[in-house]
């Protein structure tokens, strides 16, 4: 009996540890395009899928929002807001979902997702908000705490790709 209960005990173990292992797998099988943003503050960007490949462009802002369009092993090919295209080690990668705040004016943060609702403050364009699901062109966004509604076509990153869930 006590035997019993140390197999399942391991074989449950084992079935964790492999799903832990897996989950990244699961993340390659996503359609594509999708987003995803930037995890660290630092992170390079290289001509090709592997760190022999030299680096392009070191990226400082985390959170940045990407668009992944394309996968090779642990490797997205990734575009920014300027469309400019380099490779991106996976782990560097977070599949939350981000946006930029574009155009040359700041984007105005309304209380609720329509046009005649009360501004709440205004977002310099460079701006990156932490959003959900963008409907009926708004999205609700969080910036730095804060919250509220904005354009969705002022948010580099608010278009719904194929690969989002």
């Amino acid at each position: 009996m006590k035997g019993l209960r140390i197999l399942i005990a391991w074989s449950l173990v084992l079935v964790l540890a492999a799903g832990t292992a897996l989950a990244p797998l699961r993340a390659q099988e996503k359609t594509l395009p999708y987003w995803a943003l930037l995890r660290f503050e630092k992170v390079n960007m290289r001509v090709g899928p592997s760190e022999e490949y030299p680096i392009a462009w070191v990226y400082s802002r985390k959170g940045l929002p990407v668009k992944v369009v394309r996968i090779r092993e642990g490797w997205r090919l990734v575009e920014d807001h300027e469309g400019t295209q380099g490779w991106i080690s996976a782990s560097q990668l977070d599949l939350a979902r981000g946006g930029l705040v574009t155009g040359s004016v700041p984007a105005e943060v309304r209380a609720a997702p329509e046009g005649s609702a009360a501004v709440k403050w205004r977002a310099q364009p460079g701006v990156i908000a932490k959003m959900k699901k963008c409907r009926a062109g708004w999205c609700e966004v969080d910036i730095a705490g804060r919250k509220g509604f904005v354009a969705a076509d002022r948010l580099w990153g608010s278009q719904d790709l194929p690969g989002d869930e």
